[in-house]
Parts: structure tokens; sequence; C-alpha cells
């Protein structure tokens, strides 16, 4: 994985709101994001039985539907 888009938000959340994080803090918070997003791919693997592929598919579809069912759309 990489950490392109991650940090790409992290830099609009910054000019959106008049933030400088230090280069140290923006690593930090993409290495605990990184790491969190590959924990929820390979639970998801295990517990379906699915490889990582198919499992970041679930659980980017996960995302959406419960985004979805928040927001009252479904």
């Amino acid at each position: 994985m990489d950490g392109g888009v991650t940090v790409s938000y992290f830099e609009w959340v910054q000019n959106r709101l008049g933030y400088y994080w230090t280069e140290e803090r923006v690593n930090r918070r993409a290495d605990r994001a990184m790491k969190q997003a590959f924990d929820n791919v390979y639970a998801t693997a295990e517990k379906y039985g699915v490889n990582m592929r198919i499992a970041a598919y679930i659980v980017a579809l996960d995302k959406v539907a419960s985004t979805l069912k928040l927001r009252g759309s479904f």
C-alpha cells in the first residue's frame, strides 16, 4: 500500500482549515491509517475466507453501504 491518497487528504484538510502539520506528524498519521486499513482488510479476508483483493472490495463496499444507510438512502 502507499499512502498517497491519504496524504493528499491530509493536505486538503490542512489547506481547508488553515492547519500546518509537520512532516513527522503527517507520516505518523499516514502510517497509522495504512496499518488500520491493512488490519481491516486482513481481518475481512480471514472472516470470509477470501483473498486480500476481494477483502478490500468487501471493506470498501461495506463503507459505502454503511454511509448510505446512515444518511437514510436505503
